[in-house]
């Protein structure tokens, strides 16, 4: 028995409890749940070792509730013999997570080893968690994989990877009670009452769904995700912290103080003080670069970039470039074009207008009062629910564009910059390879 701040008490079995002790497992105790959300919500030292325990309890309650209805009756032999791999994947899901979490997933694709679900295959070849998943099955690590990544054809996939996962309602419940912010409500006790197995046709097979009564609570889930987005994830300290993080670890890369495959394994504290050593061992020497050591002097005592130029969404034309967050190699052009601009180094002027699409992603089937099943998709429900549309609409207003300096703030001018990420990557870089 674990006790949880947020949900109280959290039961494990014999298989969990081993998989807790683990040292992979443990590693997560020292991964901060909010990356730099601490810096200015002092409470947020969570980890992602609480909330895994978290989604593992949700999870256990899902099912829970789904068999007490009936819900699982439906399940062959194999898919109820399946059901505790599914609790295990919601323990493991965030095993594969990078030091400082989703800040390190904001680098190029190949600048990183991969997306953290893609590396939770490595951690589940670990030594000890290998041995503790043989012991459960032959193929229980791969089923696992499969889970975490949403590729498993389990009726339960839904619980813990899709729109539905119950990963989001515990972290934003547990990342409101850590702030001390009121946002991340959400009616957890509504929602898994709501929950049932359904199918969208005779031939599709059976998959997570809400009844008709879950419409209230699936609204509580997204203006909490809205609400957090806007006020804590996106706050402008936080972002300022995150872009000069990325900007060290970009810069730490291509001077060699870092190799790629060192990036997956580390925890936070463990990240910094290799750079911070190697640093110290390459002042005077071709990879000693003053700006890199000003951005990690920054983030360890929260001298943070300031904001030369922000732009909320009712200031932004709703055309922008879908290559802001695809290219990061032509937004550090932009970036670097700036800081000569300004007659600042490479590294010290950075360009931040973060996405996440999925944020308000809704995509799943709705059981009818009278019976019948249909998916919300992106296009909503006219006259039902329009949450989809709603979550377009949210994403736009939650998103800032924002432009940092390390040291002084000078204003920027905005209406260059707006008309350079209204072009498509080509015209861009015709533009600034013309100066």
């Amino acid at each position: 028995m674990v006790r949880d701040p947020l949900w109280q008490n959290i039961g494990l079995d014999r298989t969990a409890a081993a998989i807790v002790d683990a040292p992979e497992f443990q590693r997560l105790r020292h991964v901060k749940q909010l990356g730099f959300a601490h810096l200015v919500y002092p409470g947020a030292f969570h980890t992602r070792f609480l909330h895994a325990l978290g989604v593992y309890h949700l999870t256990g309650r899902a099912i829970d509730a789904l068999r007490s209805r009936g819900a699982l009756a439906e399940l062959s032999v194999e898919q109820e013999a399946g059901i505790p791999v599914v609790r295990l994947a919601a323990l493991l899901h965030d095993i594969g997570h990078y030091p400082f979490s989703h800040a390190m997933e904001e680098l190029e694709a190949d600048a990183i080893p991969g997306h953290h679900e893609e590396l939770a295959e490595r951690f589940l070849a670990a030594p000890a968690i290998k041995e503790i998943l043989s012991g459960v099955g032959p193929d229980v690590a791969d089923h696992v994989d499969s889970l975490i990544r949403g590729t498993s054809d389990h009726p339960l996939q839904g619980l813990v990877s899709g729109s539905l996962d119950l990963d989001k309602i515990d972290y934003l419940r547990r990342d409101s009670l850590f702030c001390g912010v009121p946002y991340g409500a959400v009616d957890v006790d509504r929602l898994l009452d709501s929950l049932t197995l359904a199918r969208e046709s005779v031939d599709q097979p059976l998959e997570v769904a809400v009844t008709e009564k879950g419409i209230s609570a699936l609204e509580s889930l997204m203006f909490a995700k809205y609400q957090m987005f806007r006020n804590v994830y996106w706050h402008h300290a936080v972002r300022a912290a995150t872009v000069a993080f990325r900007r060290l670890i970009e810069g730490s890369l291509e001077v060699g103080l870092l190799r790629r495959e060192e990036l997956a394994g580390p925890t936070d504290e463990e990240l910094l003080g290799t750079l911070s050593s190697r640093m110290q061992k390459a002042a005077g020497g071709p990879q000693a670069t003053p700006v890199l050591a000003s951005l990690l002097d920054g983030i360890v005592h929260r001298r943070l970039p300031k904001r030369a130029l922000e732009l909320f969404g009712d200031e932004l034309p709703t055309d922008l470039a879908d290559w802001i967050p695809g290219r990061r190699d032509l937004v550090r052009r932009v970036e670097d074009r700036l800081a000569a601009d300004l007659g600042r180094q490479p590294g010290e002027v950075m360009v931040d207008y973060p996405s996440n699409p999925r944020m308000m992603e809704l995509r799943l089937l709705l059981v009818r009062r009278r019976g019948d099943v249909q998916r919300l998709t992106s296009e909503g429900e006219i006259g039902l629910i329009d949450l989809p549309r709603l979550g377009r609409s949210l994403h736009h207003t939650t998103r800032v564009l924002r432009v940092f300096t390390l040291g002084r703030s000078e204003p920027i001018e905005a209406q260059p910059l707006l008309d350079l990420f209204q072009m498509d990557a080509h015209s861009a870089e015709a533009v600034l390879a013309r100066g």
